[in-house]
């Protein structure tokens, strides 16, 4: 409880700057939604110049374009993609930390099992990304609100936000996974861009002329489609458990290692 405690305390700050961050880009893209509305069809003119295999990788759909939840959908990757450095930062350091900062051995020698220790640190993160998710949903609400046209739907405006929370954890446990093999990790933020950007770009040119497929396994950004929620107000259960099974698997080899593992003080 003592570990939890701290790492709380200690993730607060960038918690807050983090949900910042996001809540800033979100108010910039929604703040454009009234042009965008106003000027429908020299917007989506415009679009149409763009190459069908450009439109899918950015998640564009000249259908739904028009509407709040439509648009909301086209620039939602881009808020993911930064909740998703997040995690990937927050997952690939919360571990590594103790051997960049010289804290290992004063850790280690506590009488607290290393698989405690993982427990503690992850759950201290997961609760971070949380409270900076629901500050975030409740801002963007707000937002939301305000630039509406004509009503919209809470609920499938809350469905269409929940994929930051679940590709969150998915990087955060990819992170962790990833951490652990280092036997000192100085820097995590070029591993924490790379990975998040290399897998994005995968999967989005992997899935750039067809929707289904193995590709979509390979990136959890293809995990949750716009236009699938938007038409069925849900998700592709098979590509539910595919993340849950990648968390699984991630933190069972996080735990594994990290306690067999020789943590070296840098």
């Amino acid at each position: 409880m003592n570990i939890f405690r701290h790492e709380l305390k200690s993730l607060r700050k960038s918690g807050m700057l983090w949900a910042a961050a996001m809540i800033a880009l979100a108010g910039l893209f929604l703040s454009l939604y009234p042009s965008v509305a106003g000027d429908t069809e020299d917007f989506r003119k415009l679009l149409e110049g763009y190459p069908a295999s450009v439109r899918a990788m950015l998640g564009i759909h000249l259908d739904v374009i028009s509407s709040l939840m439509g648009y909301y959908s086209m620039v939602f990757v881009y808020i993911a993609i930064c909740g998703a450095i997040q995690a990937m930062h927050l997952g690939a350091s919360i571990l590594s930390r103790e051997s960049r900062e010289r804290t290992a051995d004063f850790l280690l020698v506590k009488p607290v099992s290393r698989i405690s220790i993982v427990t503690a640190k992850l759950l201290a993160a997961c609760t971070v990304i949380i409270a900076t998710d629901m500050v975030f949903f409740a801002v963007t609400a707000i937002l939301a609100g305000a630039v509406a046209a004509a009503g919209y739907s809470m609920h499938l405006f809350v469905l269409l936000n929940l994929p930051l929370l679940f590709i969150q954890m998915i990087f955060l446990a990819i992170g962790l996974a990833v951490s652990v093999f280092f036997s000192r990790l100085k820097n995590v933020l070029p591993l924490s861009l790379g990975t998040v950007f290399g897998l994005y770009i995968a999967g989005a040119l992997l899935n750039a002329d067809a929707k289904e497929g193995a590709g979509r396994y390979l990136s959890p950004f293809q995990y949750f489609d716009s236009i699938y929620i938007i038409e069925h107000s849900g998700y592709e259960i098979q590509y539910l458990f595919a993340g849950a099974l990648l968390i699984a698997v991630a933190v069972a080899v996080t735990c594994r290692i990290y306690v067999r593992k020789d943590i070296h003080a840098v």
